[in-house]
């Protein structure tokens, strides 16, 4: 049985009301990535515990493929994952709408002579419309799809990319991060601790920059897509191991570190707990 139900069609996040029209807020958040896009691939993007969380995901995805499937990165940032998949046989679009990750993207690629292993293009989650294609998985890493002002446009895009009983693997920023909260709480922060709590698009402070976030609980998210997905199934990730931006307490506890590691692969896709965490990975198959 689906645990979250199918629910119903949901106004997507209204941008409006936040006062800051969908354009403006795409492109202030393209240009916080592009800030970012030259060190990405170091402790900011890729540190060890966001390298934990991809080690999950691609295990997960790797368990749905064929030999040769094809593959839709959506968020692909400097290409990390899209390159792993390219190295296994795999043919790979990828997209971002970062300029500056897509240009890292394709450096690496050539660095690795992956270069027609991969299409890298330069396009939004929120202009999937104008792909076109035909794919057996798609995929979005660490929160690109919180950056998109309208999901439901997004999730029937995807849809249509999709072949029949096509599948989707998002790892998602959630709403509920106890880590988060008690560590902003603690440093007397209440207003940061209170950030994943909006129910609308809110602007988080990336470099110097804006970008714009929606976090959601999964039951949110699966609303979005149930229209045209069902559940396969979904699971919290750093829900006990703190958030990637708490590294530097993580290398001063490694015992306990590993300790927690081995807690959220047990208990991660627990009923409750899996409502809690950093982010949660949720597998969708396309509906006949």
């Amino acid at each position: 049985m689906n645990p979250l139900g199918r629910g119903g069609p949901r106004a997507p996040a209204d941008a409006a009301a936040a006062g800051v029209p969908f354009n403006m807020m795409l492109s202030e958040t393209r240009r916080a990535f592009d800030s970012v896009a030259g060190a990405y691939d170091g402790p900011r993007g890729n540190n060890a515990l966001i390298q934990d969380m991809r080690a999950l995901s691609w295990r997960l995805i790797e368990r749905q493929l064929l030999p040769h499937s094809r593959l839709l990165d959506i968020g692909c940032g400097t290409g990390i994952d899209a390159l792993h998949f390219a190295t296994l046989g795999h043919s790979v679009c990828a997209i971002d709408a970062s300029g500056g990750m897509i240009a890292r993207a394709r450096e690496q690629a050539a660095e690795r002579g992956l270069q027609r292993g991969v299409d890298f293009r330069q396009l939004g989650a929120q202009e999937l419309e104008r792909l076109e294609g035909s794919f057996d998985l798609a995929y979005s890493n660490f929160g690109p799809l919180n950056c998109v002002p309208d999901l439901h446009q997004a999730a029937s895009q995807c849809a249509r990319l999709l072949t029949p009983q096509g599948l989707a693997i998002f790892t998602v920023m959630g709403r509920f991060c106890p880590w988060e909260t008690a560590y902003y709480l603690l440093k007397g922060r209440g207003r940061r601790a209170s950030v994943r709590f909006a129910r609308k698009m809110t602007a988080v402070g990336l470099n110097g920059h804006t970008a714009w976030v929606h976090y959601y609980t999964p039951h949110e998210f699966y609303r979005c897509f149930s229209p045209h997905f069902s559940l396969v199934s979904y699971q919290a990730l750093s829900l006990w191991m703190p958030p990637p931006y708490l590294l530097a307490w993580h290398e001063r506890h490694v015992a306990l570190g590993r300790a927690l590691r081995w807690l959220d692969e047990r208990t991660g896709s627990w009923p409750l707990l899996r409502n809690a965490g950093d982010h949660f990975l949720m597998i969708l198959r396309k509906r006949p």
